[in-house]
């Protein structure tokens, strides 16, 4: 889980701060935009619009939003807009659809989940899947509530791997069929999002899921209306998950560069999600753009850590490479960033830019591929119908990826999230 190696600093940040911020939130909720005006109706004009299907972005756009969905996009001045809405002047700046993170570990202790989904809305995160680790009730009762100033959550209960002694005991350790699909038919009694499964072997240290055990528990998934997404390094593991009908990989291949063949099994299921997960670049990166959240000490050791390092590099450049040849072939791809890093998806969108693919591409597999993958159907685009989940910037992304770091404001659910509040200082 790279990132959390790459950032440690993340779960050190100060929980007191945070918890008196919690407090003040609960107490002074963020305010709906447009409240009060033609019933709560806020036309948002003059921005560019990058509405998150890939189309070309909207110049002088303006979109409406009524309570928590928007119910216009359009150019300034075409738009029906009621009498009365309140407006907001955004000339200058970029709109994007809040971001989607498909891949991450976040607590299951109510208050720490809610802390971490805060940070990531703080970042312009509007939804985030936790991924295989989840235990306990409060998971999935946070599932179903939609809490002030935080993305939505969805999970993956607990995944499904072979025994890993001294590793985590979260997931379900498999050795029979029958264990295996025992487990699948507990998930889908949870109604869990998707099935987690690990095909691994921690480079030789455990023994990881083979054929004859992760066919039987996709296709009980499948019999369950339930999909799978492995955690993979091979391609030879790659290459068997395919034929066993598996629906999405929640990393690339990471041992080798890919093949025709397996090129042209991904083609031959287009169905088929690439979470890419990239590791770090190994190279040298200015993190000032953390310096309004992070404290000046924790920020100069990550600074210090920001180097030049070519083993790192050849590292990333095996699934870089990978990432290109298959978003090249036209492989569906969505933003994941495995951890629990507020602002990881940030790093993960520029990563996947130095892998080949272009900002708009990222921005799209982070918005409205991720969504869709979630099967999230009133979020990922700016569009009529859509909930009000966007960011606004101050720089275009489409210039530069890193623009998505840019943020004057974050919008969930026609809400405006109380970032001066949740920024730790």
């Amino acid at each position: 889980m790279r990132r959390e190696i790459q950032n440690p600093y993340a779960l050190t940040v100060s929980i007191g701060l945070l918890c008196a911020a919690m407090l003040f939130v609960a107490s002074h909720p963020a305010p709906v935009a447009g409240q009060g005006a033609a019933a709560g109706v806020t036309v948002y004009e003059g921005a560019r619009l990058i509405t998150g299907d890939g189309s070309a972005p909207i110049e002088n756009a303006a979109f409406v939003v009524s309570g928590a969905r928007i119910t216009q996009v359009g150019r300034g001045g075409q738009l029906q807009v009621p009498a009365g809405a309140a407006r907001v002047d955004l000339r200058g700046k970029t709109v994007i659809p809040a971001i989607v993170d498909t891949h991450t570990h976040l607590a299951v202790e109510r208050q720490a989940l809610i802390d971490q989904l805060r940070r990531k809305a703080y970042f312009g995160v509007g939804a985030a899947l936790s991924l295989g680790q989840d235990t306990g009730d409060v998971v999935f009762q946070v599932r179903e509530e939609i809490i002030p100033n935080a993305a939505r959550y969805r999970t993956a209960g607990r995944g499904l791997t072979m025994p890993e002694q001294g590793r985590t005991e979260a997931p379900y350790w498999i050795t029979t069929v029958a264990e295996g699909r025992k487990a699948v038919q507990e998930l889908a009694a949870r109604k869990v999002d998707i099935v987690k499964i690990w095909v691994d072997d921690r480079n030789g240290a455990y023994k990881k899921l083979t054929p004859d055990l992760y066919g039987p528990i996709i296709e009980e998934a499948h019999k369950n209306g339930l999909r799978v997404t492995a955690h993979i390094f091979t391609l030879e593991d790659a290459k068997g998950l395919l034929r066993a009908n598996l629906d999405a990989f929640a990393h690339g291949v990471r041992d080798k560069d890919i093949d025709e063949e397996f090129i042209a099994m991904m083609k031959q299921r287009p169905a088929v999600v690439l979470v890419p997960n990239l590791p770090d670049r190994g190279v040298a990166v200015d993190l000032g753009w953390l310096r309004e959240y992070l404290p000046a000490t924790e920020l100069a050791t990550l600074q210090a850590a920001a180097t030049d390092r070519p083993a790192v590099q050849q590292t990333f450049g095996i699934q870089a490479r990978n990432l290109a040849k298959l978003n090249t072939a036209g492989v569906r791809i969505a933003l994941g960033t495995d951890g629990n890093v507020a602002w990881a998806h940030h790093l993960e969108m520029e990563d996947m830019v130095a892998a080949g693919m272009t900002p708009s591409q990222v921005l799209v597999a982070s918005t409205r591929n991720a969504a869709e993958f979630l099967k999230l159907t009133d979020v990922g685009t700016v569009a009529e119908g859509k909930s009000a989940d966007f960011i606004v910037l101050d720089a275009n992304p489409l210039d530069d990826i890193r623009n998505t770091r840019r943020i004057a404001d974050v919008y969930l659910r026609g809400s405006k999230v109380d970032r001066a509040v949740l920024r730790p200082r």
